[in-house]
């Protein structure tokens, strides 16, 4: 198994060489923003915050088979045409994988509150959609994709740890996968196992530390969980906060 750091190496000209060869890519944060963020300001300063501070306004995710109380979340869904360069926000709909993909709380309908108009629609977001579609459009040329961005919370507190895989290692049922942090407060563990092609052990193993430290990953080829979060503090709760974008193409 390999241990990674976010290499400080200068990001490719497109991520997708690496996402081919290696099922996925980890970007930290400085790299992911150059590549995610043409305007250079709508992840980083005040339209960063704005963005992170969403996280604040989370609801409960009342579907938890496991009874956790530990996972907050919004959710939304948004189609990207091949040939169009605009980002259309699709109506508010349920979740779903199947108990092939998630057996702890797949084979349902699952709806959750949707992600604030302001959110979903915000630069920041817009950018993050962007930047995924670029890396996925030279993967999957002329593709239209279907969309469900996740903001999550996973919440750690002293009588109980947050799960943010309760499901184990797993693959989401898409063809692309972004993961990008959006923050950690007071917490020691959520760290990512990556399987890749099927085989045996962990190919890597990496946390996500910094805000917009990233992870790419071609959903068909790899399986991937995170270990539970505790506080370091076991006197104040603590958090995680991630945003995940999954790409199915097709739309």
């Amino acid at each position: 198994m390999q241990t990674q750091t976010p290499s400080r190496a200068p990001m490719p000209v497109t991520p997708a060489p690496l996402l081919r060869r290696d099922g996925y890519v980890l970007l930290p944060s400085a790299l992911a923003r150059a590549g995610f963020d043409a305007s250079g300001e709508a992840l980083q300063g005040p339209g960063w915050a704005r963005f992170a501070a969403s996280w604040e306004d989370l609801r409960p995710d009342e579907h938890m088979a496991d009874r956790g109380r530990y996972r907050l979340r919004r959710h939304a869904v948004y189609t990207l045409e091949h040939g169009h360069a605009g980002i259309t926000r699709a109506p508010h709909r349920p979740h779903f994988q199947s108990l092939d993909f998630n057996p702890l709380n797949g084979g349902r309908e699952r709806w959750f509150a949707p992600v604030e108009a302001a959110v979903g629609e915000g630069p920041a977001m817009t950018a993050l959609l962007n930047g995924a579609r670029a890396v996925f459009d030279v993967m999957r040329p002329r593709s239209d994709w279907l969309v469900e961005a996740h903001q999550f919370r996973i919440q750690a507190r002293p009588e109980e740890a947050g799960r943010p895989t309760p499901e184990g290692m797993h693959r989401d049922g898409v063809d692309y996968v972004l993961v990008t942090l959006i923050g950690r407060e007071n917490v020691e563990g959520g760290v990512t196992g990556i399987r890749v092609d099927g085989q045996e052990g962990e190919a890597a193993s990496f946390a996500l530390r910094d805000p917009m430290d990233s992870v790419l990953l071609d959903d068909r080829r790899v399986w991937h969980g995170v270990t539970p979060v505790v506080p370091l503090d076991p006197a104040r709760p603590g958090h995680r906060d991630v945003l995940v974008l999954t790409f199915r193409a097709g739309g």
